[in-house]
């Protein structure tokens, strides 16, 4: 995971839609220089090109503690939190902006627990917890990955991620030296 300074999260929960933006294009941004020379490496290959969405493309995942969390929520007109099966043991709600930038904001239920985020929590504090990519088939992409890139996803097949949708994860180098969390998520039934 990316352990780089991240910008000022504080203004996410500004009370001026106007600093929340510019700081939710800095997180975005930096989220995409993270993933950008990953992902543009797979995309070489033709196939998983295809699979890959085009509305949004990329969702940048920010893990925050509960209390930066319910602070984002509430300075942005409390969004619907989204369903998450219950062993993730995740919150999370999105935020999309007019300039196609699109944040899931994540916390723990559970800050004592094990779970992925509330790891990520005590290991680096807040920040760019994983980039998201949506696709249309994540089992046929992940297979691309590892025949291709010898890249192995987290789960053998994909598994159930939040809203109902399909997801898996790879762990993959960032050109810094450290890792980046790559999410490949599909919308029940395939849509694009």
């Amino acid at each position: 995971m990316s352990s780089a300074p991240l910008p000022n999260i504080s203004g996410l929960f500004s009370p001026d839609a106007a600093i929340r933006t510019v700081s939710a294009a800095a997180i975005f941004n930096q989220g995409l220089a993270l993933a950008g020379p990953t992902i543009s490496s797979w995309l070489s290959n033709r196939e998983f090109s295809s699979l890959l969405c085009d509305q949004p493309l990329t969702t940048v995942g920010l893990a925050v503690f509960t209390d930066t969390f319910a602070r984002i929520e509430q300075a942005n007109g409390n969004p619907r939190l989204a369903s998450v099966p219950d062993d993730l043991d995740a919150k999370e709600f999105e935020l999309h902006f007019a300039t196609e930038i699109c944040l899931d904001i994540l916390t723990t239920r559970d800050p004592d627990g094990e779970g992925a985020i509330a790891r990520y929590l005590k290991r680096f504090g807040e920040g760019i917890q994983q980039v998201e990519f949506r696709c249309l088939d994540v089992n046929r992409a992940a297979a691309i990955l590892r025949e291709n890139f010898g890249v192995t996803p987290i789960y053998p097949e994909a598994r159930p991620g939040a809203d109902g949708t399909r997801v898996n994860f790879f762990l993959a180098p960032t050109s810094a030296g450290g890792k980046v969390l790559i999410e490949l998520y599909e919308i029940p039934g395939n849509q694009s």
